[in-house]
């Protein structure tokens, strides 16, 4: 029985109880291996999960925050929240700072982590009061089924069903203030964001995505997840991004299409020679790109990789998708971010006056999965709307006389590396806690694979001194890898506008010559290939984890799109090859394959040092 899907659903739930309704034995879920689950079956672990939930003490108007790592089980506790409460997933890479920020901004009653996890949360969870509860999986570790293990709380809550506009989900990004935005996205928000997506991209029951883009942002749980269930499609959901292993499941799976930022797509290209058999005989209906500006090359490579369109869009966490590249064989312009895909866009001067098409401004709009405003901050609530209710972007573009969109710059402060967002007051701040700077100010500048990497200027106090190097170990023990500064620069000055207020604007042009990043090839290799048996091991490990071939000696780890998650990687298979006791801060010591070898052989030499001297033949 085909699902024929006409009009939006108005809750999370209802979405999914309408295809478990029209399809109940289609089938929903898939992990790598684990055994596929139908939409019968997650709907029946979804509603006991969320029972589960409510005899834990939740109900209507809580905030659950999610900690756990990409998967079923992470998307069946994402659903069974939004049945109870209100979801808040977080980057699960977040230090224990961070976390304490985000918890008490939240407001949240419980924390959801999985049982065995290693993660600051939990600490800080205790120490502010919130339920920590754990997340056990199954016996047989069947795909999203699991057990909830925490304290009930002493109270007795509203356990009604969610309506329309109940909060559903709330994200966090990083914007041009101090502290990331809580962004509150109600039930009618996230279900019209879905429908929309199942409309522009034609989705039926025949579909199945290959999902591998983090679920603690919009387009994981909502232009992915929500999306293919509206759709009554499948989903498979892996572990998170993988180069290595991308292929197999897309032998294993037979996806119709997959969703990517650009420096994923570029690892995956890299990849494409060994299984250009495999790719003929997986064929794909389309690619998405996500999260980040796609360039015109990338996409040719990629529709020539896989012989399908790729569909790119615009939009951000607070809108969701906006805009989309229509199908071929509908007009595709490069540059161009499509078309509507039912949102009102319209482009504004200064004053406020609406421009004509062809004509450069303020990217505005308005639709039914427009955001209403922050979660507790009326005044960048103020900010954000224009007095008739429009939602100011802050970026900058233009929509042509046949309506398609073309966004040329932003005015928001905003760093866009690789489609994660770094709020550059978040680095400042960091930065500004160490005791020798005076001032700091932290601004993007272009970088060859991630589009935009962070760096920072820094004014030391009279008399204080301090290295690159120990700065940015500084930030890295107070901010997510991908937020620490590829270069920090030492400066005697820093601009500052007519009122005296720190300028960003021109700030990497001023200092380019100091933060200009070395671009790496393509294939991710320059030509200094490793000298030495310890450098060829480990620009081995580096190529294997970060799915690029080949890697040379003066390669920088974050320049290769390198972050805190494949960091972890690489050390932990350093340790198992060489029985070494190294940490992740190493990348911000030694960047480069060839420095981290000298530092890998000056560990080994250390135990050979310290090792006991045994007494052969000794009575």
């Amino acid at each position: 029985m085909a699902m024929v899907v006409r009009t939006p659903p108005t809750t999370v739930p209802a979405v999914l109880r309408r295809a478990a309704t029209a399809t109940p034995d289609a089938v929903a879920l898939l992990a790598p291996n684990r055994a596929s689950v139908t939409y019968r079956g997650l709907a029946e672990r979804v509603d006991r999960t969320a029972e589960a939930l409510k005899g834990l003490g939740l109900g209507r108007g809580d905030r659950i925050a999610i900690v756990l790592p990409d998967g079923p089980e992470m998307a069946v506790a994402f659903l069974a929240s939004t049945q109870v409460a209100a979801a808040a997933p977080l980057n699960p890479a977040l230090t224990a700072d961070e976390f304490a920020g985000a918890l008490a901004g939240l407001g949240a009653t419980a924390l959801l982590l999985a049982a065995e996890a290693d993660t600051p949360a939990r600490s800080v969870a205790h120490g502010q009061g919130v339920a920590a509860i754990e997340v056990v999986p199954s016996p047989g570790n069947e795909t999203g089924r699991f057990a909830l293990r925490g304290d009930p709380l002493d109270r007795s809550p509203d356990v009604d069903p969610p309506r329309p506009d109940d909060l559903a989900l709330l994200l966090q990004t990083s914007g041009t203030t101090a502290r990331p935005k809580r962004i509150p996205l109600t039930h009618a928000n996230v279900c019209t964001t879905a429908f929309d997506m199942t409309v522009a991209l034609a989705l039926g029951p025949a579909d199945r995505l290959l999902a591998v883009m983090p679920m603690f942002h919009v387009q994981g749980l909502v232009g992915e997840l929500l999306a293919t269930l509206t759709a009554g499609a499948s989903i498979v959901r892996t572990p998170g991004f993988d180069a290595p292993r991308f292929f197999g499941w897309l032998d294993a799976f037979s996806p119709t299409w997959f969703s990517a930022v650009p420096t994923m797509q570029r690892a995956i290209l890299d990849r494409v020679s060994t299984y250009r058999e495999l790719i003929a005989r997986r064929p794909l209906r389309f690619v998405r790109c996500s999260s980040a500006s796609l360039s015109q090359a990338l996409r040719d490579e990629i529709e020539a990789a896989f012989g399908a369109p790729v569909i790119d869009g615009y939009g951000m966490t607070e809108t969701s998708i906006l805009a989309m590249t229509p199908f071929p064989p509908a007009a595709r312009k490069p540059g161009s971010a499509g078309v509507s895909i039912g949102a009102e866009i319209r482009l504004s001067d200064e004053a406020g006056r609406v421009l004509p098409a062809g004509t450069e401004g303020e990217i505005q709009v308005r639709n039914a999965n427009v955001v209403r405003g922050y979660d507790g901050d009326p005044e960048a609530t103020a900010a954000a709307f224009t007095a008739d209710g429009w939602f100011r972007t802050g970026d900058v573009g233009y929509l042509d006389r046949d309506g398609y969109l073309f966004v040329t710059g932003r005015l928001k402060e905003l760093i866009n590396r690789g489609g994660e967002k770094v709020a550059p007051r978040e680095v400042d701040e960091a930065l500004l806690t160490h005791p020798a700077v005076a001032q700091a100010l932290a601004f993007g500048v272009p970088d060859p694979r991630l589009g935009e990497e962070v760096a920072a200027a820094v004014i030391l106090h009279p008399g204080s001194a301090v290295t690159e190097i120990e700065l940015r170990r500084f930030v890295a023990e107070r901010l997510a890898a991908f937020k620490v500064p590829r270069r920090i620069v030492v400066v005697d000055a820093l601009p500052t506008g007519p009122t005296g207020k720190l300028v960003r604007t021109g700030l990497a042009a001023l200092l380019g010559h100091a933060t200009e990043a070395k671009p790496a090839a393509p294939s991710g290799g320059t030509t200094t290939a490793p000298r030495t048996a310890t450098e060829r091991l480990v620009a081995g490990i580096w190529a294997e984890v970060l799915g690029l071939d080949p890697v040379g000696a003066e390669d920088d780890f974050l320049s290769l799109g390198g972050d805190s998650i494949l960091a972890t990687r690489i050390i932990t298979r350093l340790a198992a090859t060489l029985r070494l006791d190294l940490s992740v801060a190493v990348f911000f010591e030694a960047p480069t394959v060839a420095a981290m070898a000298a530092v890998v052989e000056d560990a080994l030499l250390r135990e050979v040092e310290q090792a006991p001297v045994s007494a052969v033949g000794a009575s």
